[in-house]
């Protein structure tokens, strides 16, 4: 225990790691840093800094990691089209391996011995985070307190920060554990560890409730440039700010509530409710663009990456050669995921109503149910004679 002579925190001024502060303290007699990132949780940064050294915290870092978070991550997430389960947009498993990573970073430049987290041992947040210490700093010693400490769950650990006087954002009446950032917002626990019960409409943040949104539909045009999302309504905007302003307008009307049981890496089912209202519309989007402008062969094998890319983020291997070698496939299937989709935003529904590229797949007139020269309609009987070969045989062997 004692060998460990600076640890850095992975600090949110939450419940878990407010404790945690203390605790390393104790139990292994070490100088702890806090290291909190910007990742666009807003009004949750007040006071942090404060709260770090006031809880006995040696230095509080904080760091503000929101242009690196869209530009490195979530684009990355977006042209991979990467959704867990076919409905979970990695909003938390996506910001974890940049927090660990810049992490690394302050325990080399602090002279620090050891990392630590305040994800749980029944958790996937302990998986992202370890995986990124040990591909970017395996040297490192690595303390997770939930694995190690007395603590039997939520409510002992709130009377231990009440008797340390710690002041923390939860109570045993409303014990929701969240995470916030640029992309969305979670919530987990309480009552609805309970897969029945229907979440509490004042328990949502970043959107209105479907009923309660405008009447009046609201049509929204997403530019994109090589799968990379570029302007709203014909306006250029840096991708933070495009983000930021996809989540009013998609919150406004009641865009990216999604409640799931989704399977943990460690073998748990957990229900999670999440709010995503910019990335909701980004990935329709996206989709739709491609379809357009992705050969038919290469969007079906990227179907099939866009599903183990999510897995991978999901797992915490963002930082893997596996990942490294499906970024350049797909950054070699965005070379022509260029244009505008326009969409129709209507009481939680986002539907595509247009899309356009200069460099479109689509031929109106080869498509078209009219005479025309390129498509020989009697050319099918043939191909279909040939293709539906194997099926013959098997059908006048087994009928």
């Amino acid at each position: 225990m004692n060998k460990v002579k600076k640890v850095v925190l992975a600090y949110s001024g939450g419940l878990d790691t407010s404790v945690m502060i203390p605790w390393i303290k104790e139990k292994y007699g070490c100088e702890v840093i806090a290291m909190a990132a910007d990742v666009g949780q807003a009004e949750e940064l007040t006071g942090l800094k404060e709260k770090g050294i006031k809880t006995g915290a040696s230095k509080v870092f904080i760091e503000d990691l929101r242009n690196e978070f869209v530009e490195d991550y979530l684009f990355k997430m977006i042209k991979a089209g990467a959704i867990y389960e076919g409905r979970y947009l990695l909003g938390t498993s996506i910001a974890r391996p940049l927090i660990a990573k810049r992490q690394v970073e302050i325990a080399k430049k602090e002279g620090a011995d050891a990392v630590a987290h305040g994800a749980t041992g029944k958790g996937n947040d302990q998986v992202r985070f370890e995986l990124t210490y040990k591909a970017l700093a395996p040297e490192l010693k690595i303390i997770a307190p939930w694995r190690e400490w007395d603590i039997k769950g939520r409510n002992e650990e709130i009377d231990y920060a009440k008797k340390l006087g710690i002041s923390v954002p939860v109570s045993k009446e409303k014990p929701y554990s969240s995470d916030r950032n640029l992309w969305h917002i979670s919530f987990e626990g309480g009552i609805l560890e309970d897969i029945w019960n229907e979440p509490k409409e004042d328990m949502f943040v970043l959107s209105v409730s479907p009923e309660k949104a405008p009447d009046k539909p609201t049509y929204i045009e997403i530019g994109f440039e090589k799968g990379v999302p570029v302007s709203i309504d014909g306006r250029n905007m840096d991708g933070l700010s495009l983000i930021t302003k996809l989540n009013e307008i998609g919150g406004a009307n009641g865009i990216g509530r999604v409640d799931i049981v989704e399977n943990r890496l460690v073998g748990i089912k957990s229900r999670g409710v999440y709010e995503t209202p910019g990335g909701t519309i980004l990935m329709a989007a996206h989709k739709d663009l491609e379809s357009i402008t992705v050969e038919r062969d290469m969007a079906h094998y990227k179907e099939q990456i866009s599903i183990k890319y999510a897995e991978m983020i999901y797992y915490g291997q963002w930082f893997s050669p596996l990942k490294e070698a499906l970024d350049k496939f797909i950054d070699d299937t965005q070379k022509n995921v260029t244009g505008t989709v326009r969409l129709k935003l209507y009481k939680g529904n986002c539907a595509v109503v247009g899309r356009k590229a200069s460099n479109s797949l689509y031929d109106a007139h080869l498509a078209s149910f009219e005479k025309e020269e390129v498509y020989n309609q009697k050319d099918a009987e043939g191909f279909i004679n040939l293709f539906g070969l194997p099926i013959k045989v098997w059908g006048q062997k087994n009928k």
